[in-house]
């Protein structure tokens, strides 16, 4: 049997057998993988608080035939402290779950994903900005990272700079009154702008921005995902928007 080791943010748990669970991770360099911790619902296990969702760890696995095991795990950073603050709990539950959804394949490379969640869980710990920009800029920018990039400069299908006022998930960002389809929402010039930057990281344009701005933004961000993303994030249900 042979052994691994990477580091890897556990996104989910489920009960195996009376002691056991199994651990689905996204790991730095192995993409998502689904593994069994041994003996870890037991209250003298001393890897129970190490595999709980959001923890950063260390791992060592051994490769099985369909789970492989968990052998050693170390804890890298604790995200407990979100427990206790409900909008940041939630905010990192749907950046989890994001994660999981897109990340499709088992055992292939998502390096990109790993590193944007990890730095999207320490962005919503340090409680330095709100955790509802951050989860706007992490889903815009892990959907991206998937391929599905929305443009915000430019028609969706005709390519004319913008600005324009209409935007469409179906056709993957905004639209010019010529292009515009059915179902598509009307987009103020200053929410564009927040969703550029949302996408870009530029925190400068985003503390700028007003409420309205910031409201009509996650509200198209959260339908750009539903389009996206099959069946929806359950999670986002949760989050005080």
């Amino acid at each position: 049997m042979s052994l691994y080791r990477d580091e890897a943010i556990v996104l989910r748990t489920h009960k195996l057998g009376e002691a056991d669970r199994i651990i689905t991770l996204l790991a730095r360099h192995h993409g998502k993988v689904r593994a069994v911790a041994r003996g870890v619902r037991r209250t003298t296990s001393r890897w129970g608080s190490r595999l709980e969702p959001c923890t950063h760890v260390d791992l060592q696995l051994a490769e099985g035939r369909t789970l492989d095991v968990i052998t050693q795990a170390d804890t890298l950073t604790s995200f407990a402290s979100l427990g206790g603050d409900y909008d940041r709990y939630t905010a990192a539950t749907a950046m989890l779950e994001t994660a999981d959804r897109l990340v499709i394949e088992d055992k292939e490379p998502a390096t990109q994903q790993f590193l944007l969640l990890v730095g999207g869980l320490r962005a919503v710990a340090s409680r330095n900005r709100p955790p509802g920009p951050l989860l706007d800029s992490f889903l815009l920018r892990s959907l991206a990272v998937a391929g599905y990039a929305p443009t915000f400069e430019a028609c969706a299908r005709c390519g004319v700079a913008g600005p324009h006022g209409w935007f469409s998930p179906a056709a993957g960002g905004i639209l010019c009154d010529g292009c515009r389809i059915p179902g598509s929402a009307t987009a103020a010039t200053g929410t564009v702008n927040v969703l550029g930057a949302l996408l870009a990281g530029d925190w400068p344009i985003v503390d700028r921005a007003s409420a309205k701005e910031l409201r009509e933004a996650t509200s198209l961000v959260a339908a750009f995902v539903s389009w996206h993303v099959d069946r929806g994030l359950r999670s986002l249900a949760y989050v005080e928007r």
